[in-house]
């Protein structure tokens, strides 16, 4: 690592990217901002973060391929996922790909770098006896589907069997991002 309080924010939303650049300097990091893939892979050819903010939800990939080009230049890079639509397919697949933390929106500074210094887990996490309700599972599939797709949202209405506009209109109710 080149600085261990070196952070990038893979992010397309400039104005939350930028709010989360602000936040952590104040904390003390350098933080460095890489809005798509591209801007991220060259940033690690000039450095290496000891930290890193991702996004799921990019315009042109998933934040999961980030996770992974993070993961594979340095293995003890802390990845922290953030989504504003968070499931369980997605959460263990960023786990299994490198991430140390999955955070839903809103999530802010104080929850990331808590997510930070979680990265070991915690046993003692208290297990839920609530039962997973049909419109989560429905949300879940329809997340699945939509990372299956590269969240091409005609594809994915096609493979749910359902017409794109009623996609695209359950997909307003939940914001996507």
């Amino acid at each position: 690592m080149d600085e261990p309080r070196f952070l990038v924010v893979v992010d397309d939303d400039a104005v939350f990217a930028a709010s989360l650049k602000r936040s952590f300097e104040r904390r003390g990091y350098a933080v460095e901002i890489a809005p798509t893939q591209g801007a991220l892979e060259a940033l690690l050819a000039r450095r290496t973060p000891g930290y890193a903010v991702v996004d799921l939800k990019l315009a042109t990939t998933s934040g999961l391929d980030c996770v992974r080009t993070l993961h594979a230049h340095d293995r003890t890079t802390l990845i922290v996922v953030l989504t504003g639509f968070a499931s369980i397919a997605t959460a263990v697949e960023a786990i299994k790909l490198g991430a140390c933390h999955y955070l839903a929106k809103p999530s802010n500074t104080d929850d990331i770098e808590a997510a930070f210094s979680k990265a070991e887990g915690d046993v003692a996490v208290p297990l839920t006896e609530r039962p997973t309700s049909i419109k989560t599972l429905e949300w879940e599939h329809i997340h699945e589907v939509l990372v299956a797709t590269e969240f091409n949202i005609s594809e994915a209405a096609r493979r749910l069997g359902m017409h794109r506009r009623t996609l695209a209109r359950k997909l307003e109710k939940r914001q996507v991002k």
